[in-house]
Order: C-alpha cells, then sequence, then structure tokens
C-alpha cells in the first residue's frame, strides 16, 4: 500500500486508476550536476539511469504510454561538448536497456526529426525500435529532436499538400485530421497525455505536446531529474487522482 499525508489527510493510491499515456518533462540535470561542481554531462548521465527505473515503475504500474521529453529542437543551441554527449545518449542507453525492455514488454517508439540525428544516433534509435517492434506492453516514446511548433507547421504542411492535390478538401478538415498528422498519431486512443509532469521546479511547457496537452493534468514537482524515483512518479500520479477531469463540460470524466 502506498499513501502520503496531504492537508493532515492519509491519501491512498488507487492502483485502478492510473493515467494511460504519462509525459514527462525530464528537467534539471545540468543544475543538480552544478550544485555538486559536476560537469553538466555528469546529470545527464544519472539522469539516464533514472530514465531505466522510471520506465520500469511505470510499465509495472501499467501506464499504457510513458512519453519523455529527451532533446528539444531549441537544445541544439547548448553547448558543444554538452551536445555532443547527449547524441551518444541514445546509443549508452539502448545498449544497456534494451534488453531488459524486451523482457518487460515495452516497446520504445521515438518522434521528432531523427534524420536530422547523427547517423549513430539515428542507428541506435532504429535499432532499439526494431528490436522491440514485438513488445505489446507500454510504449517507451522518447521525444528527440523534438518541438512541437515545428511538429504542428510539419502537420499543416502536410494537410495543405493532400488539399493541394485534391486529396482532401478544406471543409472536412477538423480536429481529428490536424491530430491524425501529427507525431503522435501512431499512438492511437493513448496519443494525447492524460498526465503531464514537468520535474525540477519549472513550470513551462518548452514547446512541448502543444495539441496534445490540451486537457492533460499538469502536475510539477521540485525534484531534479536526477533525484526522481518511483515515489515521486505516485505521488505525481496521486495528485493526478485527486483531480476532477471534466474536458470543458460539467460531468466528472
Amino acid at each position: 500500500m502506498f499513501n502520503f499525508k496531504k492537508k493532515n489527510k492519509i491519501v491512498d493510491f488507487d492502483y485502478q486508476n492510473i493515467p494511460n499515456h504519462i509525459a514527462i518533462i525530464m528537467d534539471g540535470n545540468g543544475r543538480w550536476a552544478q550544485e555538486r561542481h559536476l560537469p553538466r554531462i555528469a546529470g545527464h548521465k544519472q539522469g539516464m539511469n533514472v530514465v531505466k527505473k522510471i520506465t520500469q515503475a511505470a510499465s509495472d504500474l501499467g501506464v499504457k504510454v510513458l512519453t519523455l521529453y529527451a532533446f528539444s529542437t531549441e537544445n541544439w543551441k547548448r553547448p558543444e561538448k554538452e551536445v555532443n554527449y547527449l547524441m551518444d545518449l541514445p546509443e549508452r542507453f539502448f545498449n544497456t536497456f534494451v534488453p531488459d525492455l524486451v523482457k518487460n514488454n515495452v516497446k520504445v517508439n521515438v518522434m521528432g526529426y531523427v534524420d536530422q540525428l547523427p547517423k549513430q544516433t539515428q542507428t541506435a534509435i532504429n535499432n532499439a525500435i526494431n528490436d522491440t517492434k514485438d513488445c505489446t506492453g507500454m510504449v517507451l516514446n522518447f521525444a528527440l529532436n523534438y518541438g512541437s511548433q515545428d511538429e504542428i507547421v510539419t502537420a499543416v504542411k502536410s494537410i495543405a499538400e493532400k488539399v493541394s492535390n485534391n486529396e482532401l478538401s478544406i471543409d472536412s478538415i477538423s480536429k481529428e485530421i490536424v491530430a491524425d498528422n501529427l507525431m503522435t498519431a501512431d499512438l492511437g486512443e493513448y496519443a494525447n497525455p492524460d498526465l503531464l509532469i514537468r520535474t525540477s521546479g519549472e513550470e513551462r511547457l518548452s514547446n512541448f505536446l502543444l495539441w496534445q496537452l490540451a486537457y492533460s493534468e499538469f502536475v510539477f514537482d521540485d525534484t531534479k531529474w536526477p533525484d526522481y524515483t518511483e515515489d515521486n512518479l505516485k505521488k505525481c500520479i496521486l495528485t493526478f487522482q485527486s483531480r476532477h477531469r471534466r474536458f470543458g463540460g460539467l460531468t466528472n470524466k
């Protein structure tokens, strides 16, 4: 039994009310390292280990999709040494973790502009996707070289091209058509996160899933990502469980 005190009440964790899709902005790696007088890449290395633990925890809880914001289209602005290390991380991560993913029936998916990544990074990603393609459990969805505004622009261009080719009429463009042209379309009914978590105390979206988060619950955790634990995840889910989701209406869902 997992519980914690909230306003002097003991609140029990509901294992029957787990969000289907959790998205996490994994923030705080650099600051975690700097506080310990370590190079920023030390924070990313520790953060990679946390990804493994949280992936396992989410899978065990029955989460259907876990989306992790790993590298944004804006992150190229960081120092070259840090960017190079981040580009090496997928290979380091998947080489050590894919066997565990297969063992736990977790499928790897990657969304973003993968074709713009270094070849060795692309190879590591494609190998992980191929090695886990037959897994039918949780989808571990990495947002890598991803930016939501660019994603929406790409979707608009795709829709405009279909209109130009007379494959689609302007009047038939709908929210569903837009969603079908976004990078989360392959996630089907779980395309939109139920819960967004951002670590380290920052409270902004940073160009992440701007369309998909329209009715998601947001939970901001002060813990920096390298210190994030399964208990932190459960507390965030517990906060989610305390909310009443009405999706713009009056009836609780």
